[in-house]
């Protein structure tokens, strides 16, 4: 659904299209955020499996840390 510039997405949250367009900043839902926190914080690795609900992220499995001693 899109009325002037703003689309609401199938989770029901509203994005401002024109500012996303323009490079702007744009909110996305907190889940979303905590994830992506998540990700940096990983720093290297790698995620197994990712389940989606709604269009949100609930849950993650990492794969255990590959270590290699030689080289």
């Amino acid at each position: 659904m899109e009325m002037k510039g703003i689309t609401t997405m199938s989770n029901g949250i509203r994005m401002d299209v024109d500012n996303y367009r323009q490079g702007r900043l744009i909110r996305i839902h907190p889940i979303w955020y905590s994830f992506i926190k998540h990700c940096e914080s990983l720093r290297h690795g790698e995620i197994e499996k990712l389940k989606i609900q709604d269009g949100l992220p609930m849950m993650a499995e990492e794969v255990k840390k590959k270590i290699k001693f030689s080289e």
